[in-house]
């Protein structure tokens, strides 16, 4: 690809260079010239090579491709060709950066950008000429070194001038039904890689900290979705841009998340999540946009959903039941998988009308839900689960529904019709089901327990899923029920796929669900 020319005036040292503390000054003549790097799995070098950027684009956008990783120490910026050297404080930051990128194409302005490592290990620069992108870079490490926090969360925050910067201030207004940090990626990753989130509540406001990869997307997002309702005449968007063109996300829970970092510890006592599991969101699930998701505001949340039926009104009116209705579910073990195994399971989050296991790849299956809301809700609460021992993937199909054989043909019981299953939880309009929609956890409700059966019965029937019980507890008021803990969130999916409507005995079949509780 012919080599990088430092019009700049500088040099880049490598191991192999006795130059390496020479700095050249550009007359013309003695441009120091040498070779671009042309794979991305290159050895990892902390100087990152990025290619392909528009021609206005500034150093405070380069740099902030760096920054959700890591200090960024140097930049030059190759005008000219339409490239740039970004040195990072360490190595680590560095192969963080790239294995982000190469999963999540990068892109400024709208445009796709290319990043590798460098064949060089340090970048010098002649500060004399490079005045602009040190005094940038200046700039933007001061602030980041203050790390200004903001009203009690564990944030710093670097800043930039506003219209620059990828991070978004989001307040929402009337806000008759939470909002959700999911909510708020699932309406965000429209307009591109949403890298982090963290919400908390100022003046008595839910507000939210959004960064995008991408200062574009962030201009793109506001432009789109400033004044917009999430549910029909309520919860109003107000989004500002932030001074701040980094967020640093100490913890993965439920009021923050680095989306690039799925190993951070969740903080508060919260499970962490499992690193199986944190591998594929790295890999797949949340840092890419919910493919074909409904239109732009139209939001499945279990919360909401529960607020609706308990004003009597099934479905948001305000999030089209449209949509969707066929998962594609991919990854399954296919040995053991079964139509009734992901009709229990998807069950949790919806009725499931159809299943097809694919003939000709087994490993795969499509699943009719009653209605878009549902395959939505069950989509983002089983992508990047683990069932049988293999993390699932979980998308909207491209079919509208799941056909059914013709006929008199055999296919080996791959098919199978639930349209007129007694088991649907949501066919009665109001049902308490709707309140109860959590993720899957390692903690299940467990209802419709006949007297007769003890607390010995019970820890016994769970362990034969092949788990271990960590703890059990009745509820106290009502012996039908009980909180039982497995050890681990797939552990507790199996057992509720093995025994959910599990007969117990006078005529009582076991409910099984997951619970947002811990004993």
């Amino acid at each position: 690809r012919g080599s990088d020319e430092l019009l700049s005036g500088s040099v880049l040292s490598s191991p192999n260079s006795n130059m390496s503390s020479m700095v050249v000054t550009a007359n013309g003549n003695d441009n120091k010239k040498f070779k671009s790097d042309d794979k991305m799995d290159g050895a990892p070098s902390r100087v990152l090579h990025i290619r392909k950027l528009p021609g206005e684009v500034t150093e405070t956008e380069v740099i902030a491709l760096g920054l959700p990783f890591g200090k960024v120490t140097n930049i030059l910026m190759l005008k000219g060709k339409n490239q740039a050297f970004l040195e990072l404080a360490t190595e680590e930051a560095a192969i963080t950066m790239v294995n982000y990128y190469s999963a999540v194409t990068p892109h400024l302005r709208n445009q796709p950008i290319y990043i590798q490592y460098s064949n060089h290990k340090e970048l010098k620069t002649d500060n004399t000429l490079n005045q602009r992108a040190q005094a940038v870079l200046q700039a933007v490490t001061a602030v980041q070194a203050s790390n200004a926090p903001i009203s009690g969360t564990t944030v710093s925050e670097s800043a930039v001038t506003p219209a620059q910067s990828p991070v978004l201030r989001i307040i929402i207004d009337n806000m008759y039904y939470p909002v959700t940090l999911d909510v708020l990626h699932q309406i965000f990753s429209k307009f591109g890689a949403v890298l982090k989130i963290i919400t908390f509540t100022k003046n008595n406001q839910f507000q939210a900290l959004l960064q995008f990869g991408d200062p574009v997307n962030a201009q793109q997002a506001k432009q789109a979705l400033d004044g917009q309702n999430i549910y029909n005449a309520c919860c109003t968007l107000r989004i500002d841009f932030s001074k701040l063109v980094n967020l640093n996300v100490k913890y993965n829970n439920d009021k923050s998340r680095d989306y690039t970092r799925p190993d951070l510890p969740s903080g508060d006592g919260q499970p962490t999540l499992d690193p199986a599991i944190a591998a594929a969101f790295a890999k797949e699930t949340s840092l890419l946009a919910v493919p074909g998701a409904l239109s732009p505001l139209a939001i499945p949340n279990a919360a909401a959903a529960a607020a609706a039926a308990a004003a009597g009104r099934v479905g948001m009116p305000g999030v089209s039941a449209g949509g969707n209705t066929v998962l594609l579910v991919s990854n399954l073990n296919e040995e053991m998988v079964t139509p009734q195994s992901l009709f229990t399971l998807f069950g949790v989050y919806g009725d499931v009308q159809r299943v097809k296991i694919l003939y000709n790849k087994k490993d795969s299956a499509l699943i009719q839900m009653a209605d878009g809301n549902q395959s939505q809700l069950a989509m983002s609460h089983l992508n990047g689960q683990k069932m049988y021992g293999k993390i699932i993937r979980v998308t909207l199909s491209k079919h509208q529904t799941v056909q059914l054989p013709r006929e008199g043909l055999d296919d080996q019981g791959l098919t199978k019709d639930f349209g007129n299953s007694p088991l649907h939880r949501f066919k009665k309009p109001g049902s308490k089901n709707f309140q109860n929609i959590f993720p899957p956890s390692a903690t299940l409700h467990l209802s419709n327990i006949p007297p007769s059966v003890a607390e010995e019965d019970l820890r016994t029937l769970f362990a034969n899923t092949g788990g271990t019980v960590k703890a059990f507890k009745f509820f106290q008021r009502d012996h039908k029920m009980a909180l039982l803990q497995m050890s681990t969130v797939e552990e507790a999916i199996q057992a509720l796929i093995d025994l959910h409507n599990y007969n117990l005995g006078e005529s009582h079949h076991l409910r099984v669900s997951f619970s947002k509780s811990t004993i």
